[in-house]
């Protein structure tokens, strides 16, 4: 599986952004997928996650209420949708393929990873 995340870019405080993660090779409409982002100097983080039928997501408390995950299993993506950007979401976003259909927070329980997309939030 082949994962690309997009739609990162330079905005400022408040705009909006949406990411993408599509996935090539075969379809993850069985898997559960997460949102990762490390910013400079820090060690990666989870954002959140969307169970395999697109019923359940899970946010880390940072970005509750701003961030949304939602996939379209037809078109083998899935999106962030990020609302009121902070300075303090500039980071690099990952998009990752968990083992099973559902998935948490936890790194090892996620197989396939994309190559990032850098969001970069100014003041």
């Amino acid at each position: 599986v082949q994962l690309q995340a997009s739609g990162g870019g330079l905005v400022q405080t408040g705009d909006s952004l949406r990411l993408s993660c599509a996935a090539s090779g075969r379809a993850v409409s069985n898997n559960g997928i997460g949102w990762f982002r490390q910013a400079p100097g820090r060690e990666r983080e989870w954002v959140g996650a969307i169970d395999w039928r697109g019923r359940s997501t899970g946010y880390a408390d940072s970005v509750k209420g701003r961030f949304t995950i939602s996939r379209d299993n037809a078109r083998n993506t899935v999106y962030l949708q990020m609302n009121s950007l902070k300075p303090e979401d500039t980071a690099v976003y990952y998009c990752a393929v968990g083992l099973g259909p559902i998935s948490g927070k936890d790194e090892s329980r996620y197989r396939y990873w994309g190559k990032g997309t850098l969001v970069t939030v100014s003041s």
